[in-house]
Formats: structure tokens, C-alpha cells, sequence
């Protein structure tokens, strides 16, 4: 069976460096460094099982990708984890109005960051 795939979206190369190596035991890594950019990959045919969005990046933030994401038939059925160093308490309410499944604070702990992502793909039957 192959490994289930996560993309990781951040504008900072040493998050995404950070959270692949915390991860690339169990699941095939995808990263993407713009909201443009993984959007593309997520309509690419290699689908993610999963996306980790960092919320604060340039020209396009974590909830506009999102909102793209979802109102895309291909991609609208893709659990979406935020990562962010926000610590907003508007930030829950935005979250799910912008149809995230969860938020993750940086800086991540991997433990709960694994435990996490394994309860969404399991949920969304990816495991």
C-alpha cells in the first residue's frame, strides 16, 4: 500500500524542511512554498491525502487557498490541517468558517502533530 500523501504549504523553507523531517518516515512528502503554487499540485493527478497550510503567507494566505481548494469539486473533499504561529482568539472561528478540520500552534511537537494527521486520514478513510 502506499504511503499516504501530505502536502505541506509554508513560505518558510525551514518549516516545511521541519515538519518533512518529522514525517517522511511514514508518508509521502509534497511542499510547496506559495498558496499558488499548491494549489496547483493539489489539482495535479498525484492528489494529496492531506494538506498542512501555514495561514500567514505573501500574495495568497492560508484561508484564501483553502477557500479555493473547497469550492473545487477535485479538491473539496481534502482535509485541511492550518499551521500557524498566530495566537489570534478569533483564530478558531476563522478556521472552520474557512472549512479547516484543525490547527496545529507552531512551534509543532511532532508527537501530537503525527497523532493528528493520523486521525484525519483515518477519518477521511486514508489509512
Amino acid at each position: 500500500m502506499d504511503k499516504p500523501k501530505i502536502l505541506v504549504v509554508d513560505d518558510v523553507a525551514e518549516n516545511i524542511h521541519g515538519i518533512i523531517h518529522m514525517l517522511k518516515q511514514d508518508y509521502s512528502m509534497i511542499a510547496a512554498t506559495s498558496g499558488k503554487k499548491a494549489i496547483e499540485i493539489a489539482h495535479n493527478l498525484q492528489k494529496p491525502d492531506l494538506i498542512l497550510l501555514d495561514i500567514m503567507m505573501p500574495q495568497m494566505d492560508g484561508f484564501e487557498v483553502c477557500k479555493i481548494l473547497k469550492e473545487d469539486e477535485s479538491t473539496k473533499h481534502i482535509p485541511i490541517i492550518y499551521v500557524t504561529a498566530m495566537n489570534d482568539e478569533n483564530l478558531i472561528d476563522k478556521v472552520f468558517i474557512y472549512d479547516g478540520v484543525d490547527y496545529i500552534q507552531k512551534p509543532l511537537r511532532r508527537k501530537e502533530l503525527q497523532r493528528r494527521i493520523q486521525l484525519y486520514l483515518k477519518y477521511y478513510d486514508k489509512v
